[in-house]
């Protein structure tokens, strides 16, 4: 009796852990949604009335749609860059014989989200100036890419470990092109995490901001967008693009998550 008495209570402590963290990560995001229906024109406690009007002031905002579709184009474009690196990384790294080569090479992939942020911005910022390349949407594309690779190159290659050898190997058998084999039996195997890393590499350019701020040119992406607004003042206006960007960020990661629950069967 006592022991179910003890073990009751660990359970309930877990749960009054678990829901008081679960409050202290998602108030502060739902302080902005409150916010951004406000009648004020100020950020601030107590709200006399709710109002829609910041969001369509919001969509209204030309500089804002701008902002919002350049992020839009960037993301997609360092996805598909990439997708590309990530997937011939964890290719030729699962193809490697030597255990210690294999794990150097892994390391050396993920290198760039293990570097600070603002080490890994002014590098890369270096790095185009080498290439040549101007600030902009070109060096934005790039550098996000760089940054997102290593995300792919992890959930490949901890797709790869569990694919059953014996498929390819009887695909070569039984008189397939290597190129053949690879898109007849690996690359289905490797869909559902090609969706995901698609979903993490899309996320994570789209909120980008120091690689944004360093690499951007005239026009801003929408993280820096807002980070230039927040000098004349947090107004709820502000506080709508942020509950646009979150609700956005929430439907993405839910639509990736589904996406990748059913083609992994498969």
């Amino acid at each position: 009796m006592r022991g179910d008495a003890d073990m009751r209570g660990r359970h309930a402590a877990l749960r009054v852990f678990y829901w008081g963290a679960v409050v202290w990560l998602f108030l502060p995001l739902a302080l902005i949604a409150v916010m951004s229906v406000t009648g004020s024109s100020f950020v601030g406690f107590p709200i006399e009335r709710v109002t829609m009007r910041w969001y369509g002031d919001m969509l209204r905002d030309a500089e804002f749609l701008r902002a919002f579709l350049y992020s839009c184009g960037a993301a997609a474009g360092s996805t598909v860059l990439a997708l590309a690196a990530g997937l011939w990384t964890a290719l030729a790294i699962s193809a490697l014989r030597s255990t210690s080569l294999r794990a150097t090479l892994f390391c050396a992939a993920c290198l760039p989200i293990v570097t600070p942020g603002i080490v890994s911005a002014i590098s890369l910022r270096i790095f185009i100036r080498l290439l040549g390349l101007d600030p902009g949407y070109m060096a934005i594309v790039l550098g996000h890419a760089i940054h997102a690779a290593p995300l792919v190159v992890i959930m490949l290659v901890l797709r790869l470990r569990t694919m059953p050898t014996e498929q390819v190997e009887a695909a070569r058998t039984l008189g397939a092109h290597p190129a053949r084999a690879f898109l007849d039996v690996t690359l289905p195997w490797l869909a559902p995490a090609i969706a995901g890393a698609a979903v993490l590499a899309l996320l994570e350019s789209f909120d980008d901001f120091l690689r944004s701020f360093f690499l951007g040119g005239y026009q801003p992406t929408l993280p820096v967008l807002i980070y230039g607004r927040l000098f004349s003042g947090l107004s709820p206006e502000i506080n709508a693009i942020a509950t646009v960007v979150l609700l956005l960020t929430i439907s993405i990661g839910f639509a990736g998550e589904r996406l990748f629950r059913r083609a992994q069967p498969a």
